[in-house]
């Protein structure tokens, strides 16, 4: 599948379909088996190189991860509340003896706070046994993502944004909420319901900035609003000087 936004907005990277499958992919890279990984790192790579990423309830890299893809709380049994907030030394155990543990991220106030954070997600337990981190380009005709992901630069958010309310008679139809990076997908889950779905903006994870160029975030649009965004296009200001001249720069 192809878009006609990316061509508009000039996306340097591909779209990225996020999509839940039982069907184990015949191409892809996967992190190891109960092994520590970046889910949004994946996510990048999808993006930047092309490839498809995949992920199970043994490989899903973290337990921010997992509760990311939408694999349940996983946070159950890890003291996430010191690990966001202040650190607690007596939460390090001999086999997650690590120096944030002990230190904290200091992303949140105080543990209490951190604790709200992970009461107020959005999780789920997905039926599916993989989700995939799959390029738009090659998703079959009878594959249907729950969301497309866009790495974008500000110039290109702001059109995104612009088109996101474009059909619409609210201006609210775009959130920013904080989270671990590839939280987005959780996010995208939840908005996917609803009748008028919301696009979220996403990557402000300071531990996961690294594995995008500073000026990059991620926008992830619910599947039918996607849909409802390509058909827009036409007879947009995408269409219009004022975006080509933009876009040029």
């Amino acid at each position: 599948m192809e878009s006609r936004i990316a061509e508009l907005i000039k996306l340097k990277g591909h779209p990225v379909a996020v999509l839940l499958s039982d069907e184990k992919p015949e191409d892809g890279i996967q992190f190891k088996e109960n092994i520590w990984g970046c889910v949004a790192s994946m996510l990048s790579a999808a993006a930047s190189k092309g490839k498809t990423a995949f992920f199970d309830r043994k490989t899903y890299g973290c337990v921010g991860g997992g509760v990311g893809l939408g694999f349940g709380n996983t946070y159950e049994g890890f003291p996430i509340e010191y690990l966001l907030s202040t650190g607690k030394r007596e939460a390090v155990d001999g086999t997650r003896r690590t120096r944030k543990l002990e230190n904290g991220e200091h992303y949140i106030k105080t543990p209490e706070l951190a604790m709200n954070f992970v009461e107020c997600l959005p999780m789920r337990n997905v039926k599916e046994k993989y989700v995939l981190f799959k390029p738009l380009a090659l998703m079959s005709e009878n594959e249907k993502p729950k969301s497309v992901v866009f790495f974008v630069n500000p110039d290109q958010l702001s059109a995104l944004v612009v088109l996101a309310n474009y059909g619409r008679n609210k201006n609210d139809n775009v959130i920013a909420p904080w989270g671990a990076a590839c939280q987005s997908v959780l996010f995208s889950y939840e908005e996917e319901e609803k009748e008028k779905p919301r696009a979220i903006i996403g990557f402000f994870d300071l531990t996961a900035r690294k594995h995008v160029k500073k000026d990059i975030l991620s926008f992830t649009i619910p599947y039918k609003m996607f849909l409802e965004m390509e058909g827009n296009v036409k007879g947009s200001f995408l269409e219009m000087e004022e975006w080509h001249e933009i876009s040029s720069r």
